[in-house]
């Protein structure tokens, strides 16, 4: 099988750089300055045996690649925002043999939320949504790291609604001899919901930066019990904060790397970098979604969505916001809707 890395940058980078590490085929999708490093350097991964570089394909597009090979698998790690543009780039794309991309290869998105794989199922036919548990950082173009060690990330996967198949068996033998675990689950929407609910604080960081003095920590767990609420009140599953620290244990524990220091979560990256757009809209805003769907006030939600879409929006500096002006605006925010 040859990986389409849809999506280079942290997440993308370093999956499709373990994998080309550990033998595998590996082409990878990029555009702007990101896309001129990689062709021009190749791929440069730091982690915690060192740097390494792989020269890969690099292309800014399918037309780059001419027609796909039908052992093309192809995966999604563009931000949900970034989804639909993709996905109606790469979806079109003509196989050899016959037939488009969407009709024949398989997708899997390897994204925060749960809304990804809902998004590609309306156009792709074969849809694998895929649990991220990889923390992992965009140095600068051309320079991806992943501090995780002994494994770099675990990836539960599966068919998107639900089951599981051989292509997903395939694809994480091949993950799980590229450093990571990558169990394969009928239900990974359970573990993405559980997902969804750590990621709440993704906004939370990008907005005040990092989520560590009593304050922030009491909100977010205020955020997070909204988020619990909500899931409960939709008839949602999720995996338990239980469950879930019995499968990671200590597999990915974080270490210094140099050249390379452990920044903020994807929200806080995205901050950083001014790329003017952010998720909140997918993690905070799907509980927000869901909460009036099913009638839970989410108010602690839509608050960080707005924030972080501002911050975004206007370019504002990652973590710039004090802890006590949004601790201010959260209390009004809850009074507000009572």
């Amino acid at each position: 099988m040859r990986y389409v890395i849809i999506g280079a940058g942290a997440v993308g980078g370093v999956i499709g750089g373990r994998l080309a590490g550990s033998g595998h085929e590996v082409v990878l999708v990029a555009r702007g300055a990101h896309f001129e490093a990689l062709r021009d350097h190749g791929l440069r991964l730091r982690v915690p045996e060192g740097e390494l570089t792989h020269r890969l394909p690099v292309v800014d597009g399918p037309a780059a690649l001419g027609e796909l090979r039908p052992d093309d698998v192809l995966v999604l790690a563009v931000k949900t925002q970034d989804s639909v543009a993709a996905l109606q780039t790469w979806g079109p794309a003509p196989v050899a043999g016959g037939g488009t991309a969407a009709e024949r290869l398989p997708l899997f998105c390897v994204q925060n939320g749960v809304e990804g794989q809902r998004i590609a199922l309306r156009l792709f036919r074969r849809v694998y949504g895929v649990c991220v548990w990889l923390p992992s950082t965009y140095v600068e173009p051309g320079v991806v790291s992943a501090a995780g060690s002994p494994l770099t990330g675990i990836l539960h996967l599966g068919r998107h609604p639900h089951g599981t198949d051989e292509t997903a068996r395939l694809v994480a033998a091949d993950l799980e001899k590229s450093h990571f675990e990558a169990p394969v689950v009928p239900d990974v929407a359970r573990w993405q919901y559980a997902k969804l609910l750590s990621n709440l604080g993704n906004a939370l960081e990008a907005v005040t930066g990092p989520v560590s003095d009593e304050d922030a920590l009491a909100l977010f767990r205020r955020v997070r019990a909204e988020g619990e609420a909500v899931l409960d009140a939709a008839g949602i599953a999720y995996a338990s904060t239980e469950e879930q620290q019995a499968v990671r244990g200590d597999k990915v524990t974080l270490v210094p790397l140099d050249g390379a220091p452990r920044g903020g979560g994807s929200s806080w990256q995205s901050l950083t970098r001014g790329t003017g757009t952010i998720e909140a809209d997918y993690l905070n805003g799907e509980i927000a979604l869901l909460g009036r769907l099913h009638g839970v006030p989410t108010p602690l939600n839509e608050l960080l969505q707005h924030l972080a879409d501002t911050f975004a929006r206007e370019r504002r500096a990652a973590g710039s916001m004090p802890v006590a002006e949004l601790m201010r605006l959260a209390d009004a925010a809850v009074v507000n809707t009572r």
